[in-house]
């Protein structure tokens, strides 16, 4: 049986290069091998039009975002105004087959009543009014403070839009705890995020840096580098190598202050998780503990040892692999004694064991499509 799912997503998933789009990007690599017909649907901001999703979906269209001021003080969140389109509307409209909507900036949809009838399917990232208050807590700068207040404000209210999904699919174990909470009637349901490895592809033995990366352009990251290069780091540690795209110039000047940490900026792909690959130390620390941090994932599948505080892995089940500090200290005492050790090989098939028991990307992709599925035993001739 050909099975169709439209997916609705809120950028353009290639290249797969930051945390959101990643899971859009490996879904659809999932769902194509796994022989779904997908008629993919972007919203276009500053990234271009991508050939390579012509490969994996059957149909791709591209819609603009509504970047003016106008969607900015609009009742509805920004996420969500500047990502309304009435030709996706009319599009959607055209046959009776699946919606998956890709983050709540994409949801706006959910109530109209022309979809009443249409299986809605809400892919859940994060719980973004969690997600926009700790972007507000983690900024300096007053006017991103009060963006990311009002946004966080906005989204709190518009998330009662997910009353009119059939089905929520979110990528950790805390989140669906809340959702369960606040929508109790709801068909929730556990599926982590989806990535590029199907194996684990870690290098035994030992490196000669510790590595911190992320999209250094937003806040959280930003304020984690900060942590990192002001309260964890002194000159005795081994070098630091601090990675990720479009850094602001008062981190990469503070980064120059420091003899023993160095920046490597816009990494592509290929350099990114060479960098991984090579450090001793993979060293993740987030302030906030919503959602699935991919760059995670992406530490266990390729790197040696993993050092995280405790808000990175929660929700996520990976508390095994990892070594955990909480204080400064703790992170330094921890980067000393794992800068010693080698990284065994028997490690990486307890990482194989224990990570692909939720995050095998073929085992998620056969619950997605076991879904789909029983929708067309119930509507035997969709379109």
């Amino acid at each position: 049986m050909k099975r169709t799912l439209h997916i609705v997503s809120f950028d353009v998933p290639y290249p797969s290069n930051y945390g959101g789009v990643i899971d859009v990007y490996y879904k659809l690599v999932a769902l194509h091998d796994a022989g779904v017909k997908v008629i993919l649907h972007c919203f276009q901001d500053d990234r271009n039009p991508a050939p390579e999703l012509n490969r994996l979906c059957s149909e791709v269209y591209y819609y603009p975002r509504h970047t003016g001021i106008w969607n900015l003080i609009s009742r509805k969140p920004y996420i969500v105004s500047s990502r309304i389109s009435e030709t996706l509307r009319e599009r959607l409209l055209q046959d009776s087959y699946p919606i998956l909507f890709e983050g709540l900036h994409t949801c706006s949809l959910m109530k109209d009543p022309a979809f009443r009838e249409r299986t809605k399917i809400y892919r859940e990232s994060n719980i973004e009014h969690h997600y926009y208050y700790h972007l507000f807590k983690a900024t300096g700068n007053l006017r991103d403070k009060l963006f990311f207040l009002a946004e966080s404000l906005k989204l709190r209210g518009f998330q009662k839009i997910l009353k009119h999904a059939d089905l929520m699919l979110v990528v950790s174990k805390k989140d669906e705890e809340y959702l369960k909470s606040r929508f109790p009637k709801q068909d929730i349901r556990y599926l982590p995020s989806f990535h590029r490895d199907n194996r684990i592809n870690s290098k035994p033995g030992r490196g000669s840096y510790v590595l911190y990366h992320g999209k250094l352009s937003v806040p959280e990251n930003i304020r984690a580098s900060e942590y990192l290069i002001n309260d964890i780091y002194m000159d005795s540690l081994p070098e630091l190598v601090i990675a990720g795209l479009n850094p602001p110039k008062h981190l990469v000047k503070l980064i120059e202050k420091h003899p023993n940490i160095r920046l490597e900026k816009n990494p592509d792909e290929a350099k990114m998780f060479d960098l991984i690959s090579n450090a001793q130390i993979n060293l993740l620390v987030t302030s906030q503990p919503t959602g699935l941090k991919l760059k995670l994932l992406n530490a266990l599948f390729h790197g040696r040892h993993c050092l995280v505080n405790p808000a990175m892995l929660s929700g996520t089940g990976l508390e095994a692999l990892c070594h955990v500090a909480t204080t400064p200290e703790q992170f330094r005492a921890e980067i000393n004694l794992l800068f010693g050790k080698d990284f065994p090989p028997l490690e990486i098939g307890r990482r194989e064991k224990v990570i692909m028991e939720n995050y095998s990307n073929k085992k998620n992709c056969k619950s997605l499509t076991d879904i789909l599925t029983l929708f067309y035993e119930k509507n035997p001739r969709p379109g």
